[in-house]
């Protein structure tokens, strides 16, 4: 293309019949437009990480709808029980309930599609269905993360400053930062997506069995410069809040260590759920980043498709059984629930 431009720069220079120029310009124009084929908005992708599996599909989609289902309800169930039960209109019972509720939005966000998907012959999908499911997947990721840090702030506050804890943790407070945890999320990835949606593409296939946004952005056929600087502005705030976790919990085991025992069992039973909860989805986010960035052709293809589904299939269901078996007052309405006793 540029040594074109350049033949075309020098026979315009020279005193060739006008007519000669126009046929010239018109050449060019065409030329243009067919390498501009090249960079195609797509109309759908392909996923190409799913194989034929013969019968066993079926028993693949009855096993996913059941552990949809189940997710589902259990989520459905603790975020009803806290909304309808005035004892636990406590702030971190409602940011419990938040936690619960983007668990149903992150799942309803994968499992649709994946479940489509498995029956389907042709595993492909419309170009909006998928920015659709990026958007949901990256903003549950992120909007887990934003609730774990106000847990993490909550907890910080009623174990180091009891006395002053419903000073600082007032309604009005628990709605801010509510709203923060899902507002910034959905802002961010919205930016997100409307910066991968503008590139032009050079290829429509997405080697995974979901949609993802760093797998559009390497089928891009210009510079993603721009992209690639927000991504990591992207990460690094991410990172920064994970840590910002780590540390409001290491400064409430230090109080722990220099307060009473009574201190040590509170700070125990309210913490370790939130810790493990971190653990898990941290693990789990880790294992999908490493295997979308680096070539791991050498791990076993189904451990591989398990990793890239696992921070959104184990999380849904790992939160509510930990905190509805570790929370003492959750467990005893749900009890009270499944057995009909009040």
């Amino acid at each position: 293309m540029w040594r074109e431009a350049v033949t075309l720069s020098v026979i315009l220079n020279s005193p060739p019949p006008k007519k000669h120029k126009t046929q010239l310009l018109l050449l060019l124009k065409v030329k243009t437009q067919r390498s501009m084929i090249n960079f195609t908005v797509f109309s759908s992708f392909t996923l190409s990480a799913y194989f034929d599996i013969g019968t066993l599909e079926y028993l693949s989609f009855m096993v996913i709808m059941s552990l949809y289902v189940l997710i589902v309800l259990a989520n459905l169930v603790l975020a009803v029980l806290i909304c309808m039960n005035r004892s636990l209109h406590e702030p971190m019972y409602i940011f419990l309930c938040s936690l619960f509720v983007n668990e149903l939005y992150g799942s309803t966000g994968l499992f649709p599609l994946l479940l489509v998907q498995i029956l389907s012959d042709v595993h492909t999908v419309s170009a909006p269905s998928c920015f659709l499911q990026i958007f949901c997947v990256y903003s549950y990721a992120n909007v887990e993360f934003c609730n774990l840090a106000v847990m993490s702030y909550d907890r910080y506050l009623a174990i180091c400053f009891p006395l002053q804890y419903n000073t600082l943790m007032t309604s009005n407070k628990v709605a801010f930062l509510i709203v923060l945890t899902w507002l910034y999320p959905f802002v961010a990835i919205t930016v997100l997506i409307c910066l991968s949606a503008s590139l032009p593409l050079c290829g429509n296939v997405i080697n995974k069995v979901y949609c993802d946004n760093y797998s559009i952005v390497k089928l891009a056929c210009t510079d993603t410069t721009v992209n690639n600087i927000y991504g990591l502005i992207y990460t690094v705030v991410t990172i920064c809040v994970v840590i910002l976790i780590f540390y409001t919990y290491i400064r409430i085991l230090h109080v722990c260590f220099c307060g009473s025992k009574q201190t040590r069992q509170k700070a125990v039973s309210t913490c370790t759920p939130h810790l493990a909860s971190l653990l898990n989805f941290s693990c789990g986010c880790f294992f999908e980043i490493v295997q979308s960035r680096f070539d791991m052709k050498h791990i076993p293809y189904m451990l591989r498709v398990f990793l890239s589904l696992y921070w959104l299939t184990c999380q849904p269901l790992f939160n509510p059984v930990l905190y509805g078996l570790n929370l003492t007052r959750i467990r005893i309405l749900c009890k009270s629930l499944l057995f009909g006793k009040m």
